[in-house]
């Protein structure tokens, strides 16, 4: 891989969350332009091999910073290094954006009800489109929807209302849903797919997942983002191919 495509930029802060759960915040570069949604290529010396990975950007597209949700895989070659960054250590970032995680891929149906659906640091790419104006703008309402394991888990949800009162300011239509999976005595508790297939999920937001109407967004485990897409499609929604369609993902390589 030519270094030459990377940029070499400064860790600036560290949030661990969890001891398998973290965040961090790097330089960002003049010529590194996104949009909301859009994933970066952030490298990592590992001996004398630089080792890449894709990671959806947190931070709204204005930011003079890059913020990134990480989670530490066992053994992993990448996040069993990264999880031990500090300030000011030096991380590689490829010099273009990627991905099609975004709002703009929507033409038909018009914007109306806007559903983001994540588990884990799926999270990422929607708390960056909450950062843009244009979302609020163009959704009557939205439903963030955000599956973890444990409480512990549920990383960003202080940031999460702090966005929804300053970009949202106004806005009548926007509701968190958080899912606890592992806590039967959360207020939802089951997997998405289960929660769309019984209603629960609606139920929750006070809004029908439409045809007509529905953006619906998944980013997160890819079991879940399989399963979910098969059980909005039984309920008639259909993959957004060439700009039409209710159904989104990402596909990060």
């Amino acid at each position: 891989m030519s270094i030459e495509k990377f940029s070499v930029e400064k860790v600036l802060s560290v949030q661990r969350w969890t001891n398998t759960l973290f965040s961090f915040t790097m330089t960002r570069p003049a010529h590194f332009k996104f949009t909301a949604g859009q994933f970066a290529r952030i490298g990592l010396k590992v001996g004398d091999e630089l080792v890449v990975r894709a990671y959806s950007i947190v931070s709204s597209p204005f930011d003079e910073t890059l913020e990134f949700f990480s989670i530490v895989v066992p053994d992993g070659a990448f996040t069993s290094n990264l999880q031990h960054l500090q300030v000011d250590d030096e991380l590689y970032l490829e010099k273009i954006p990627y991905g099609f995680l975004t709002l703009t891929r929507y033409q038909l149906p018009l914007p109306q009800d806007l559903w983001l659906l994540a588990t884990g640091t799926g999270l990422a790419p929607f708390v960056s489109m909450l950062q843009d104006f244009d979302t609020w703008s163009k959704y009557q309402h939205i439903h963030l929807v955000y599956s973890v394991r444990t409480a512990s888990e549920l990383a960003y949800v202080e940031r999460i209302q702090e966005i929804a009162q300053t970009f949202g300011e106004g806005h009548t239509g926007f509701k968190f849903v958080p899912i606890v999976t592992r806590d039967p005595q959360a207020a939802l508790h089951e997997r998405l797919p289960i929660l769309i297939e019984n209603g629960a999920l609606e139920q929750a937001v006070g809004c029908q997942l439409n045809p007509a109407t529905s953006h619906v967004m998944l980013c997160g485990n890819p079991q879940m983002v399989e399963d979910t897409k098969e059980a909005l499609k039984a309920r008639g929604l259909t993959m957004n191919r060439r700009g039409e369609g209710n159904i989104a993902v990402e596909n990060y390589w």
